[in-house]
């Protein structure tokens, strides 16, 4: 192994080993915590639905500790592996753990599950922890 290569596989090594180290809200310097949601509305091809969830989506996307937001709708791909039965992708990244718990807990996420779950029949979440790049 050259000696760049050799030294990046050493920082990410060690970057690892402190993850797995740490307490569950700490991130290890240099990863980022990663929340993404589908959402699958109970009327789905319901227009007012689907502008209220956005409506609702946006009104969420302002809770402090989001480092940035994406709120998405399924792509015109179309091969086997894709999902695209959902009405909005809901993905945030946060600096870490601690933020997006913070994210959890804060009065604006309260207010949106308050407000809009009886809109979705379904939603699927995906948290993730890795290094930045």
């Amino acid at each position: 192994m050259n000696q760049p290569s050799r030294r990046r596989f050493l920082k990410k090594s060690v970057v690892a080993g402190l993850g797995a180290s740490l307490p569950a809200n700490v991130a290890a310097p240099g990863e980022l915590f990663v929340h993404h949601v589908l959402f699958y509305l109970k009327n789905a091809g319901n227009q007012a639905d689907k502008a209220k969830l956005l409506e609702g989506l946006n009104k969420l996307a302002k809770c402090p500790t989001i480092k940035l937001v994406n709120i998405g709708t399924p792509a015109a791909t179309n091969r086997e592996v894709i999902e695209r039965n959902y009405t909005y992708s809901w993905l945030c990244f946060f600096d870490s753990p601690a933020d997006e718990e913070a994210y959890q807990k804060h009065p604006i996420h309260d207010d949106f599950r308050n407000n809009y779950a009886h809109l979705w029949e379904k939603v699927v979440i995906y948290d993730s922890i890795g290094p930045k790049r």
